[in-house]
């Protein structure tokens, strides 16, 4: 073997060291990163796990007998409660836009009654039927969600 042989090789074992140590410096560098990231979320975790924990006891709710042992609700009908009266009052009424849109769909160039938007609704319904448009519901989608924006328009 000559000289630049080896010079060769020894350059070639060289190189190949100082990767694999690099390799090595990465891989435990990066380890020990995780390690301490797993450690301080662990910490944040139990410290906030004790905080909620000492508040909680201090809210337990419990019940006896007598707390419901009056009968001022006893003959209460639930068949009687109108929900659709009292849904009305969260519901939020559609925009201007919305009822503009609506308007347009449904073809009124004036405010609608209820009578007339049903009726133009069965109207379009038999027009932009899925089974009759090859499946596609986005049209009768739209006319539900315009319906349902008159009705509530028109109260």
């Amino acid at each position: 073997m000559n000289n630049s042989t080896l010079i060769y090789m020894f350059n070639k074992v060289l190189r190949t060291a100082i990767l694999l140590f690099i390799l090595y410096l990465i891989v435990t560098n990066f380890t020990t990163f995780l390690l301490v990231i797993a450690v301080i979320f662990l910490l944040i975790y139990f410290f906030i796990y004790k905080k909620l924990k000492s508040m909680s006891n201090g809210f337990k709710f419990t019940y006896t007998q007598n707390d419901f042992g009056t009968n001022q609700h006893q003959n209460f009908n639930f068949n009687d409660f109108d929900f659709n009266s009292f849904n009305q009052q969260f519901a939020q009424k559609p925009g201007l836009g919305e009822v503009e849109k609506a308007k347009e769909f449904f073809g009124f160039t004036h405010s609608p009654t209820k009578e007339e938007v049903k009726k133009r609704y069965k109207e379009l319904a038999k027009k932009y039927h899925p089974d009759i448009n090859g499946s596609d519901d986005t049209m009768m989608q739209q006319l539900n969600h315009y319906k349902d924006i008159l009705l509530q328009y028109v109260g």
